[in-house]
């Protein structure tokens, strides 16, 4: 069994110190394979704030893929923005902008879905989508194959809709024939699983996560993590899937607990 913890919007800078040390106690208990964080890892991108965030990685203790988001670039400095804004972002998390993990059940590729001239919307181009194709049919069969952006394809709230990614009408077709299972992602704070649509029979799955551990929580919405869980063949005679689960923070246990758990059917090309 194959196990990711996906966190998103942790925004270090706003971080409630009980949360994290919840959530450093879920990671150790579900003991991930990977843990994925989807971008706007702090607040303002100031040094304090990735530091801060480089401790975290270091106390998680497993595998981290992570990608910026559009608060890990500087906005009061303009000199940074303009000629260096992803120098913070790399000194704490790694000098890899779109990293990938690859292993025997799991192929994990992140996509830098932010621009430091827009203020917060993001944007994919055709060669980040033509490179990501690429990677995915190289994929091997056993593999789910997760995709990691920040701002959302679909948006389930109306509102929610001036936050998508731009790019996402030639991106998602793109991604789901190129054999994605997942695409991963943040920024609205809103953890919701939804399939993407009209992909012409391919089968492929929106996952957002909620903010992990910032009091920047949405419309009563607690903090909130997903882990992803598959295996890598199907039982007998049973459709291919993965399962996702959210875990929100319980003030009253101190707690991030399971409060939904969702069985995601997965492309043909699993069977057999």
């Amino acid at each position: 069994m194959t196990r990711v913890l996906h966190i998103s919007d942790t925004h270090f800078g706003t971080e409630q110190p009980r949360v994290v040390q919840a959530l450093l106690a879920l990671a150790h208990r579900i003991s991930p394979e990977l843990v994925v964080l989807s971008g706007d890892i702090t607040q303002r991108a100031r040094v304090e704030q990735f530091e801060a965030a480089r401790r975290f990685v270091s106390d998680l203790g497993f595998p981290v893929l992570a990608i910026p988001g559009n608060h890990d670039i500087p906005l009061f400095n303009i000199a940074a923005r303009l000629f260096n804004p992803y120098g913070g972002y790399r000194r704490a998390m790694g000098v890899t902008l779109e990293p990938v993990f690859s292993s025997e059940g799991l192929l994990v590729i992140g996509v830098n879905t932010t621009r430091p001239a827009r203020h917060k919307n993001g944007e994919v181009s055709q060669p980040q989508v033509d490179r990501v194709c690429a990677r995915l049919r190289q994929a091997g069969k056993g593999q789910l194959r997760i995709v990691v952006v920040h701002q959302p394809l679909r948006a389930i709230v109306e509102e929610d809709n001036r936050n998508l990614l731009i790019g996402r009408e030639f991106a998602a077709p793109a991604w789901a024939a190129a054999g994605a299972d997942l695409v991963l992602g943040g920024h609205i704070h809103l953890p919701y699983v939804v399939a993407l649509s009209g992909l012409q029979g391919h089968r492929a799955w929106i996952v957002q996560a909620g903010t992990a551990v910032s009091d920047r929580v949405r419309g009563g919405i607690p903090n909130s993590v997903n882990v992803i869980e598959h295996a890598e063949v199907a039982p007998p005679g049973e459709v291919p899937s993965c399962a996702v689960e959210r875990w929100d923070f319980d003030p009253a246990q101190g707690a991030f607990i399971a409060v939904k758990r969702q069985v995601l059917e997965l492309q043909a090309r699993w069977r057999g």
